[in-house]
């Protein structure tokens, strides 16, 4: 892609309106200092000492500041969350980034998700501890799917994009729930023009009639029954086959992701891949398929083509993962920068 033309993508992006559907966590850390520990009166055990602690918006809502540092110019969440402390911090952080929280639903029927990260302080650092994660362990109430298919039929007649993120991997206890993938596949069949896209971590294999995004391990494994090695040469005609499967199953041209080997997509007719971009130093991979997700849908929902929309979510996987410990963003200065450094001189 030219540099011109990239830069017309996102100069475009302030017009865009996506409507992000997914669980909402709370990222929530806690920096503990061992050399304040003391012993509990009650157990004898040590009691940690927070000195302080970071919250930030999770799942769901780390694609939704994804989409706002990018320059999506509206982003709005159809959601559901507690009616709870975690809940209001979530809020807090989505609004705070200018995201439209109208939509997202809070009951005290549910917990809002929340991932708790211990990190102990040291002289090397911070090293974190185990996770303990909050998560509804229930079928979401009938009455709160319900709610959750009307304000996402609503959100499809006023949004250029829908992007659902399915990140839990225990049918039906969140917001993305059986009969939620059918009403996206009803909004995206019922309005040709909007653009309806799914990225799931366990149930990719249930959307219909909508673009699916999934790595190349989850791919082959679901259409081909073969598992492919994380490391070594990849095995093309393998993500290739796997491509057309799911392109069978969904109606629509999926993306597949390939980790430090990039990107797997049909343009035209042909199956292709395009290659990651070089990382020399250390990486943190953590958020690099929410990056790459709202780089492919942004540029989708202002015209881009397929090749286009994998090149911008490959860049934006590309600046995240060089922000090391933390959920990283790109901006469309840093998206330009990457560019500029690996891909000028290769345009003529």
């Amino acid at each position: 892609m030219r540099r011109e033309r990239l830069t017309n993508i996102l100069q475009k992006l302030p017009h865009a309106r996506i409507c992000v559907i997914g669980d909402l966590f709370l990222d929530k850390w806690v920096f503990i200092d061992p050399q304040l520990d003391e012993p509990s009166l009650e157990t004898g055990l040590p009691a940690h000492q927070a000195v302080y602690t970071r919250t930030c918006p999770g799942a769901a809502g780390t694609v939704m500041k994804d989409l706002k540092a990018l320059g999506v110019g509206y982003v709005s969440a159809v959601s559901l969350i507690g009616d709870d402390g975690d809940g209001f911090e979530v809020l807090r952080g989505l609004q705070s980034r200018g995201v439209d929280t109208a939509r997202v639903i809070q009951s005290p029927k549910v917990v809002t998700p929340t991932y708790f990260k211990p990190l102990f302080l040291g002289q090397d650092g911070a090293t974190e501890g185990s996770r303990v994660d909050f998560k509804n362990l229930h079928i979401t109430p009938a009455e709160l799917q319900d709610a959750l298919m009307n304000a996402l039929h609503a959100a499809a007649a006023q949004n250029d994009a829908l992007l659902a993120v399915d990140q839990l991997t225990l049918a039906d206890t969140g917001v993305v729930t059986q009969a939620v993938r059918e009403a996206l596949a009803s909004a995206a069949r019922g309005r040709p023009g909007l653009l309806v896209y799914a990225d799931s971590r366990a149930f990719i294999g249930r959307f219909k009639d909508v673009i699916i995004k999934c790595n190349h391990i989850e791919a082959v494994r679901m259409t081909l029954g073969a598992s492919l090695a994380d490391d070594g040469p990849l095995a093309w005609e393998s993500v290739f086959r796997a491509l057309d499967s799911l392109s069978a199953q969904t109606g629509r041209e999926p993306f597949v992701t390939c980790g430090a080997h990039g990107i797997a997509f049909r343009h035209g007719i042909k199956n292709t891949e395009l290659p990651a971009a070089r990382q020399d130093g250390p990486i943190d991979v953590c958020g690099a398929g929410d990056a790459c997700s709202a780089g492919i849908v942004s540029a989708l929902s202002v015209g881009a083509d397929y090749r286009e929309a994998a090149f911008l979510g490959m860049l934006a996987s590309g600046v995240t993962v060089r922000k090391l410990g933390e959920t990283g963003e790109a901006s469309p200065e840093e998206i330009i920068q990457l560019y500029d450094e690996q891909f000028a001189q290769e345009v003529t």
